[in-house]
């Protein structure tokens, strides 16, 4: 993988947030692609349980100060770094007061979903690619990891389709366990189509429970990792049914090897 870029993009990663399966992928896959000589970023939402005075999180001012529109609200953007300590991996960190300053990641003190979180989502998937756009830094893959990120896919393929930055990049999604129950707000499908994506692209987001929101996201991804034992046979199903390559799921122990292989297929 030298010198192949790859933008990560994760809704948890450690050692931000607690480990868990994707906070962990979201850690250890990027790591491999470094060791092996290629250049990563990675981009996650800046929740307001994120210690930043022992993660040294600082505002980048000259990505930060655009205005992001979501649902026809203009919400400000701001940008912070850091870097993970050993392995000179930077993360940059999409932040907004409105949006992420509440002291916890997707749920409530009483664990109800919060109930903008398609708006977060939004806005993150926006703000992730404007800002990889100011840095000007063409990616060849962007690996998707947790469901805050997965409307990055429907944004890069239908309200970003002519931008020439990605023109070649290729969408992968890792797919996970069920992390979340219920429903996101049942107006997210016309907050995406505020920005002119066409309903028949997002149509599973009309009933958006984690499963429905991940389909979307396969959808509009070129290929597949099932990243979990824990993914459902309904959801397998669907991705083995998707016709985009994918790649089954691989134990942590041995994944590196795969992984790999499944990225040089992709940019052959």
């Amino acid at each position: 993988m030298e010198d192949k870029r790859i933008l990560y993009v994760s809704s948890e990663v450690v050692p931000y947030l607690a480990e868990n399966e994707v906070s962990l992928m979201s850690y250890d896959v990027p790591k491999m692609v470094n060791d092996q000589g290629g250049q990563i970023r990675i981009f996650m939402p800046r929740y307001g349980n994120i210690n930043e005075r022992r993660h040294q999180l600082h505002e980048v001012i000259r990505l930060s100060g655009m205005n992001l529109v979501v649902n026809d609200l203009d919400m400000p953007l701001i940008i912070k770094v850091a870097s993970i300590p050993k392995e000179r991996i930077q993360v940059y960190f999409i932040d907004n007061d409105e949006y992420f300053k509440r002291k916890a990641t997707f749920t409530d003190e009483e664990g109800v979903l919060y109930p903008d979180n398609d708006e977060r989502a939004i806005f993150f998937a926006k703000g992730v690619i404007e800002t990889v756009k100011k840095l000007n830094w063409v990616p060849d893959i962007i690996h998707v990891h947790g469901w805050m990120a997965s409307v990055l896919p429907v944004y890069l393929k239908h309200f970003y389709k002519d931008e020439a930055l990605f023109s070649d990049t290729k969408i992968v999604i890792s797919v996970y366990g069920q992390s979340f129950d219920g429903e996101l707000n049942n107006e997210m499908i016309n907050k995406i189509s505020f920005d002119n994506i066409p309903h028949e692209a997002i149509e599973e987001l009309k009933n958006p429970n984690y499963e429905n929101i991940i389909k979307s996201a396969i959808n509009n991804s070129d290929a597949v990792i099932i990243a979990s034992e824990k993914v459902s046979s309904s959801l397998t199903k669907y991705i083995e049914s998707s016709q985009k390559p994918f790649l089954p799921f691989t134990a942590k122990e041995i994944f590196a090897e795969a992984y790999t292989e499944f990225y040089k297929k992709m940019l052959s």
